[in-house]
């Protein structure tokens, strides 16, 4: 994750800084945000302040002081946040599925809104008795704080004192706003608005290249049944597609990986959807189509079947002469489908793993199947291999690409989709 530290150093020691136009989020696709909510009254605004987050791409997971949960309760977090809410350090229940050091390392960035003085005192000067403390001090994370608070404890020499040492130690301060505050006050120390901290927060982040891109792309190969044991399959390994599906979620992108059998892990921050059959595979390929909002690109690298038998039989097949005649049957062309989908992708891309002809019969394919791009290679320098050499064709010609680490080729492949897709906005 790269951490943005020249926009990092611009919003620290300023009571009211600008952070751009609310809504610039897209740093914050696929980063993962752990929001440390401490007791003030400004705590009921972190109901819209995850709201905002997760609209802007990230994971959000909350941890609560015991004083938070007088002024917002840890259900309203969950159901927002989709996950459960971290409130005591010594939680049996919550160290076994997600350690308190665990989730300390999870997080891209930590965000304590609000921050009351008391909690920014505490933090200055390393106490770690409850679950945020300690987060805060293992964390590898870089740390964001919305400071809120009356306006007499704001300009209190000890508050200043310690609102200076976070700074110098590198945490990115966050506001306060001015105005009425609710003990009736008006002055510096309302929390800044739930869309000035998510913007602030997001410029700390380079952007991607797909940040916010929505992609489905497929993977491995498919097996179809001849009986309970048996099966006809193929040599593809997935590591194309899985090294396309880690860089593009590198690169911000939402990626939800269809994958057959493969014995590869999933990558992270990334969705993963296991099939078997090439039915199966169709099946999730449309169902990806109309679960969300239109996908910006699918990706069909998945070396499908063409054919499946005819029938599987229920027991397994005995051996019995010395020939044995197969009736298969075809399967349904998966990209070709998506192609022609009312609910179509803005980028369909095509891979053609090829044994002869490699540039011929990718430009076929790229015409008949009506896709916007294709990705040919050779087909037996590719199955189980971790390096490939491209060919990227499309309506305007084709490209060669040198032969290189299946990551680095990934990283190339998709710059020229975020390119096309750029073209399309």
């Amino acid at each position: 994750m790269a951490f943005n530290d020249s926009a990092k150093k611009s919003s620290q020691n300023s009571p009211s800084p600008s952070h751009g136009a609310p809504g610039q989020t897209l740093g914050l696709a696929n980063k993962r945000v752990l929001l440390g909510i401490t007791g003030g009254i400004a705590a009921y605004k972190c109901a819209e302040l995850t709201r905002l987050l997760i609209k802007a791409g990230a994971e959000v997971r909350v941890a609560m002081t015991a004083s938070a949960t007088e002024f917002v309760t840890p259900l309203t977090l969950q159901a927002l946040s989709g996950n459960r809410v971290h409130l005591d350090l010594l939680d049996t229940e919550a160290e076994a599925a997600m350690g308190h050091i665990e989730l300390a390392r999870w997080a891209d960035l930590v965000l304590i809104a609000p921050a009351t003085a008391n909690s920014i005192a505490r933090i200055v000067h390393g106490e770690a008795d409850d679950i945020l403390t300690t987060l805060i001090l293992a964390t590898p994370a870089p740390i964001a704080f919305a400071p809120a608070m009356n306006q007499g404890m704001w300009s209190d020499a000890a508050t200043q004192a310690n609102l200076a040492t976070l700074c110098e130690r590198g945490f990115l301060q966050i506001g306060p706003g001015s105005g009425e505050q609710a003990c009736g006050d008006v002055g510096l120390g309302r929390l800044a608005e739930p869309e000035e901290i998510v913007a602030a927060c997001a410029a700390q982040f380079e952007v991607g290249a797909l940040a916010g891109r929505q992609l489905v792309i497929t993977a491995g190969p498919t097996r179809e049944a001849l009986d309970p044991v048996r099966y006809i399959s193929n040599h593809s390994s997935g590591k194309m597609a899985f090294a396309l599906a880690a860089e593009a979620a590198a690169m911000g992108a939402k990626v939800t990986l269809i994958s057959g059998p493969v014995a590869l892990p999933t990558p992270d921050r990334v969705s993963r959807v296991d099939v078997v059959s090439a039915l199966d595979m169709h099946a999730a390929a449309l169902a990806a189509l109309t679960a969300e909002d239109q996908l910006d690109a699918f990706i069909g690298v998945a070396a499908v079947a063409d054919y499946r038998p005819a029938q599987c039989a229920d027991e397994k097949i005995k051996k019995s002469g010395d020939e044995m005649s197969l009736a298969l049957i075809k399967n349904p062309d998966i990209i070709a489908e998506v192609a022609a989908h009312s609910r179509r992708p803005k980028l369909v891309v095509g891979f053609a793993a090829e044994t002869e002809n490699v540039v011929a019969n990718g430009q076929g394919k790229l015409a008949n199947k009506k896709l916007d791009l294709l990705f040919a290679n050779q087909a037996t320098d590719t199955f189980n291999s971790d390096s490939v050499a491209i060919t990227v064709i499309d309506a305007q010609g084709t490209q060669t690409l040198a032969e290189g680490n299946k990551h680095l080729v990934a990283r190339q492949l998709l710059t020229k989709i975020a390119d096309k897709l750029t073209q399309q906005d």
